[in-house]
């Protein structure tokens, strides 16, 4: 089976130059995830092929609800889907049952991001359609969780009852390698490709395996 790939874009980057990172990103294979933000979703659903989720939504119906995103806003803007739960935007559990619930009610897929062993066992009680283990302090840095946590991806690998990917700090091809052996179904990475000089060069030697 092929790795999954997820790209979180965040807010490195807005408009026009989102728009130039989805495309490169396209080049190299249309398949992957991407995450943007809600402002960048309808351009890049319509220029590429990608896999196009929103980075966030709530779980509240249409109403007054001033500020906040729903699942059916992004959806109608060509998201196929929306990520929650990600170490800089957590939900309680309650709260985040309650998206996910909304999120299948509105034909969206769901990708829910897990900090710790704890976290990922509840959460896949969820069935989300995908989970990523991240620890957040490896969110951003420079020593992947492949070579810092491996014995915690085998852990989960042992005992969580679906496939899952990881995230952290992954950014090179040997860190993505390593994640797939320790019995990841893929990877999520953010700044080493949205902060790369040549975004298109960088994931193509990232996913080369």
């Amino acid at each position: 089976m092929k790795p999954i790939i997820v790209i979180n874009f965040k807010t490195y980057k807005q408009g026009e130059a989102a728009i130039k990172l989805a495309k490169a990103v396209e080049k190299v294979d249309k398949n992957i995830i991407v995450g943007v933000q809600a402002s960048d979703i309808y351009e890049i659903a319509k220029t590429t092929k990608l896999k196009v989720y929103a980075q966030h939504v709530e779980y509240f119906w249409p109403g007054r609800h001033t500020g906040y995103v729903l699942p059916e806003a992004v959806k109608k803007d060509g998201a196929i889907g929306t990520f929650l739960n990600h170490s800089e935007h957590k939900l309680s559990f309650k709260i985040l049952k309650k998206t996910i619930k909304r999120c299948r009610e509105a034909g969206l897929k769901v990708l829910v991001f897990a900090s710790s062993l704890k976290e990922a066992k509840k959460i896949s009680k969820l069935k989300p359609d995908y989970l990523v283990y991240e620890p957040p302090e490896l969110v951003g840095g420079k020593i992947s969780v492949s070579k810092a946590k491996p014995e915690l991806i085998e852990k989960i690998a042992k005992k969580i009852k679906m496939p899952f990917l990881v995230g952290a700090g992954i950014h090179s091809s040997k860190d993505f390698k390593k994640a797939l052996e320790l019995g990841s179904s893929g990877i999520a990475v953010s700044s080493s490709i949205c902060k790369a000089k040549n975004p298109e060069k960088k994931l193509r030697m990232l996913l080369k395996t």
